[in-house]
């Protein structure tokens, strides 16, 4: 099952995750399907490929819980 799901990446105590599809069953930074966005946690900056996740999401993928609720914080506002 392919899930929308973050990807750690970035130094130690610096990270910075890339927001990816993957198979459910992989490790964290295994390699991804594709890669539709990425968030920085420490400056808060974000960008998201809005076609390639709806592309993904109508395909049945399924965002993890903390995908689910960055992509409500950061499109609807």
């Amino acid at each position: 099952m392919l899930k929308l799901r973050l990807k750690r990446n970035g130094r130690k105590r610096q990270p910075s995750y890339r927001l990816v599809v993957m198979e459910q069953s992989s490790r964290r930074d295994g390699r991804p399907v594709d890669e539709v966005g990425y968030y920085n946690t420490i400056t808060k900056q974000s960008y998201f490929d809005i076609p390639k996740i709806n592309k993904w999401l109508e395909e049945g993928v399924q965002p993890t819980k903390t995908v689910a609720d960055l992509l409500k914080k950061n499109i609807v506002s």
